[in-house]
């Protein structure tokens, strides 16, 4: 999938990929927030293999309820998808371009489009085909 130019790995085909590939493994989600609140905040841990629970990957990831159209109804689900799929590209899986999920990057995209610009605000950088360091 591409989101603005950029390939995306969808967190449906990580979960896949996981599963077939780490059939030893284990992705185990938490609710880190309090129910009763308005954000909903979920971890995910990952592990590749069950003899090494050490070696684990997590990720967060968190979720306004009413806010877009998914998480009028479904925030703590979206919120758990993206744990999951952050947790996933941590271990390297699905990772081509970023970390950050095809739906974080939506639900960014998503949320920018609500936000006027700040005064004074800097404009985009642009690249120059030079290393940063």
């Amino acid at each position: 999938m591409r989101i603005q130019g950029k390939k995306y790995v969808l967190v449906a085909d990580r979960v896949i990929y996981f599963n077939e590939n780490f059939p030893n493994g284990s992705i185990r989600t938490e609710l880190i927030s309090d129910p009763k609140e308005e954000r909903i905040i979920v971890k995910a841990t990952v592990i590749p293999d069950a003899t090494r629970p050490e070696r684990a990957f997590t990720g967060y990831s968190q979720a306004l309820i009413g806010e877009g159209y998914i998480n009028r109804t479904a925030a703590l689900e979206n919120a758990e998808t993206s744990a999951v799929g952050r947790a996933l590209a941590m271990m390297g899986i699905g990772v081509i371009e970023s970390v950050a999920s095809a739906d974080e990057i939506q639900k960014a995209r998503l949320a920018g489009q609500n936000l006027p610009p700040r005064p004074g605000a800097p404009g985009p950088v642009k690249r120059t085909g030079e290393p940063p360091f």
